[in-house]
């Protein structure tokens, strides 16, 4: 079901940008609700043949805690587009088979749906309030300023909805940095690692060199003394046989 659910996370994030931003009319608005409601069926069916199909149905439940999240609140449903990433093989060819490449794609991507989701959700909740978000341009401007959790202040939404996505926002945000933070400092312990281990490398073998160097001199010289051995005779054993 990935591709199905990835195909139906589109749908739905094209189908509410359209009725967001577009503001569409008569059938044109009835249809782009049908296009947002038919995703959320089809994530709700997945949830339930799974949870049903599951061996152990607690355990299910909870290590997929983000699957309920995106059937309860709409402003995660595009964030099922990731799922792509676990099955585009050419990803691997762009960054290697490295966790850390993944994990970078996978952050990066993730920040820009959320800003982006968030954004619409956030310019729908405010629209006919008092609010100074009354675009798309704002609503995109107020979502980087929160997600980054900068807070400038010169916009902020004044519904009940629209502080709730601003909340979400904020955490996920933190989550977002966290995850960036520790794929850095994960790095760099991994190249100060690398580098102690190759002078650690580079030392024994040149221990291994000297001692290789002093047991050969050694033996010359037991062999130039072994030599010598047999020419030289005591002189008072000399002038005796005489």
């Amino acid at each position: 079901m990935e591709w199905p659910l990835v195909v139906a996370a589109l749908i739905f994030l094209g189908a509410y940008s359209w009725q967001v931003i577009g503001q569409p009319t008569s059938t044109r608005a009835d249809i782009a609700v049908a296009l947002v409601i038919i995703p959320w069926f089809v994530f709700v069916a997945d949830y339930v043949v799974s949870l049903y199909l599951a061996d152990d149905r607690w355990a299910w439940f909870r290590h997929h805690l983000f699957d309920l999240a995106v059937i309860v609140l709409p402003l995660l449903r595009p964030l099922r587009v990731l799922r792509a990433i676990t099955v585009i093989h050419i990803l691997n060819r762009t960054v290697g088979t490295a966790v850390r490449g993944r994990i970078l794609i996978y952050t990066a991507s993730a920040s820009a749906l959320l800003v982006y989701a968030a954004a619409l959700a956030v310019l729908d909740a405010e629209r006919g309030t008092e609010s100074a978000i009354n675009t798309f341009g704002d609503a995109i401007w107020w979502a980087f300023v929160t997600v980054t959790t900068v807070g400038y202040g010169d916009m902020a939404p004044v519904s009940g909805v629209g502080r709730m996505l601003a909340v979400c926002l904020m955490l996920g945000g933190i989550a977002l940095l966290g995850v960036v933070t520790g794929t850095l400092a994960s790095w760099i312990v991994e190249k100060v690692s690398t580098d102690a281990e190759e002078n650690q490398s580079a030392t024994v073998a040149h221990i291994h060199a000297l001692e290789a160097t002093i047991a050969a001199l050694t033996q010359q010289i037991e062999t130039l003394g072994g030599k010598a051995a047999p020419g030289s005779e005591d002189p008072q054993s000399l002038k005796t046989e005489r």
